[in-house]
C-alpha cells in the first residue's frame, strides 16, 4: 500500500494498539521466549520417550500452547488447532505414532537450527507428509524460537494481511503461509527503522487490521453494521487493555510486599531483572533491592532464568539464595514453577524455600500444578500464598518475625 508509513506510525503512536500493550516493554511477553523453549524440548522429549498422550489435555503441548495463548490479544485462540477432535482425528499427531514421532523430529530439527532456511525446509518436508489437521498454526510456534525469522499466524493476521495487500490467501495451507511470510519479511525490511527485526510488530499490525480494531483510512464509507462492529471491537479492546493494567497492578503490588518482607527479615532482595524501574505506592524497587545481582555457579542461561523469578531473597551479602517467590496473576502457574525448578536443579542446596504467589481465585489452578507427577516426585517443596493473606498480614510479618519461617504462618502445601 501506498500509505503503509501513514499506518505504520498510526499503529505505534495508538496508546491501546497491540504494539504498545503487547509488543513493546511487554516484560510477560519478554519471559515468555525462554518458557516456551522449555516447553517445546519438553514436547520433543516426550514424543522421545513415548511419554506424549494420545490427547492435547494434559500434554506438554497444551502446556506450550497456553503459555503462548497467555499472551492474549494476538494469540487468542491458538491452542484450537492443536484440540485432538476423536470423531475427524484431527490433528493426526497423537494417535498416529509416525506422525507423533515426525512432528518432534520437526519441532527438535527447528529448534536446533542454525538458519531460516534449515526451517523453511523442515516445514517442506512437514507439509509433504499431509498430515491431517496439522497445518501453520504451528507458526505460532515458530515465532517463539525464532521470532526473526518466522511471524505467527491465526485468522485474524491472515485477514488483516490481506487487506493490506489486496490479496486472497487461505488459512489452512502452507505454502501459503511461506507467500505471506515471505512479503511481510519484504515489508519488515523496507521499513524496518519504524518497526523491529522481531516479526511480532508487523505481525501485529496485520492483526490490528484483521480485527477492525484499527480503522485504515477515512470511516464515512462503512455501512451501519461495519461501523457498529467497528466500535464493539474497541470497547473490546479497550476492556482487555483495563483488565491487564489492574492484573499488572496487582503483580507489582505483591511484589513490592515481598521485597519490603525481605528487607524487614535482614535480607538481600531483588525483584526479577527486569523488573528493577518498577514502583508501588510511590515505592521504587531499585531502592530498596541490591545493586548487583550475586553471580551464581550456573551456566550463565540458567542464570538469566534465574534472574527472571519475580523475587529473590539472598543472605545479606553473599550469593547464598534464602528465599524464591513467584507471583503468578493470570499466566501459566507452571511457568513460574519452571523458573524455580531451574534455581532447584542447578544451585539448590535444600535450604532454600519456593513460594507461588496467587490470586485468591487461582488456588484450584495451583494445586493442580503442584500435583503434577513431576513436580511431586522431585524433593523441591513447593507452597504458595493467597494475594489477601500477603496483602493482609505484610505489616505483621515485617513487624514480628525474625526469620524466613515466619511465611509459613500464611503458606500452605498440598
Amino acid at each position: 500500500m501506498n500509505n503503509l508509513t501513514q499506518i505504520i506510525q498510526q499503529y505505534k503512536v495508538d496508546t491501546e494498539s497491540v504494539y504498545n500493550t503487547w509488543f513493546v516493554d511487554n516484560d510477560q511477553r519478554l519471559k515468555a521466549f525462554r518458557t516456551i523453549r522449555r516447553g517445546v524440548l519438553q514436547v520433543i522429549e516426550d514424543i522421545k520417550n513415548k511419554s506424549f498422550p494420545n490427547d492435547f489435555k494434559g500434554s506438554s503441548l497444551e502446556f506450550v500452547l497456553s503459555c503462548i495463548a497467555e499472551q492474549k490479544q494476538v494469540f487468542v485462540g491458538v491452542a484450537h488447532p492443536f484440540y485432538w477432535k476423536p470423531k475427524l482425528r484431527i490433528p493426526d499427531i497423537y494417535e498416529n505414532q509416525n506422525n507423533k514421532i515426525a512432528f518432534g523430529q520437526f519441532l527438535e530439527n527447528c529448534i536446533n537450527a542454525k538458519t531460516e532456511e534449515q526451517v523453511v525446509k523442515e516445514i517442506v518436508k512437514l507439509d509433504e507428509l499431509k498430515i491431517k489437521g496439522l497445518g501453520p498454526a504451528v507458526a505460532s510456534i515458530l515465532y517463539f524460537l525464532h521470532p526473526t525469522w518466522f511471524p505467527p499466524f491465526n485468522t485474524a493476521i491472515l485477514n488483516g494481511f490481506n487487506f493490506i495487500y489486496k490479496d486472497k490467501k487461505k488459512l489452512g495451507s502452507w505454502t501459503e503461509y511461506l507467500k505471506i511470510r515471505e512479503t511481510l519479511i519484504e515489508t519488515n525490511s523496507k521499513h524496518k527503522s519504524e518497526l523491529s527485526n522481531d516479526l511480532g510488530a508487523i505481525a501485529g499490525l496485520c492483526f490490528e487490521i484483521g480485527t477492525q480494531k484499527m480503522l485504515i483510512g477515512n470511516d464515512e464509507y462503512l455501512s451501519e453494521e461495519e461501523r457498529n462492529k467497528f466500535e464493539k471491537n474497541i470497547l473490546k479492546r479497550q476492556k482487555e487493555i483495563q483488565e491487564e493494567k489492574l492484573a499488572e497492578n496487582l503483580h507489582n503490588e505483591m511484589q513490592y510486599h515481598l521485597l519490603k518482607i525481605g528487607v524487614s527479615l535482614g535480607f538481600d532482595v531483588t525483584p526479577a531483572s527486569n523488573d528493577k524501574s518498577k514502583s508501588f505506592g510511590g515505592q521504587s524497587f531499585s531502592f530498596i533491592s541490591i545493586n548487583k545481582f550475586p553471580e551464581l555457579h550456573t551456566d550463565k542461561d540458567t542464570q538469566n532464568t534465574i534472574k527472571l523469578i519475580d523475587v529473590l531473597w539472598f543472605q545479606k551479602g553473599s550469593n547464598k539464595i534464602i528465599g524464591a517467590f513467584e507471583v503468578e496473576k493470570s499466566t501459566s502457574i507452571y511457568s513460574g514453577i519452571l523458573r524455580l525448578s531451574d534455581l532447584y536443579f542447578s544451585i539448590s542446596n535444600g535450604e532454600e524455600v519456593f513460594y507461588i504467589i496467587i490470586p485468591d481465585s487461582r488456588e484450584k489452578d495451583v494445586i493442580q500444578q503442584l500435583n503434577r507427577p513431576v513436580i511431586k516426585n522431585s524433593k523441591m517443596n513447593i507452597k504458595y500464598i493467597l494475594f489477601s493473606e500477603l496483602r493482609a498480614n505484610c505489616d505483621a510479618i515485617c513487624k514480628f518475625g525474625t526469620d524466613h519461617s515466619i511465611m509459613e504462618k500464611i503458606a500452605k502445601s498440598i
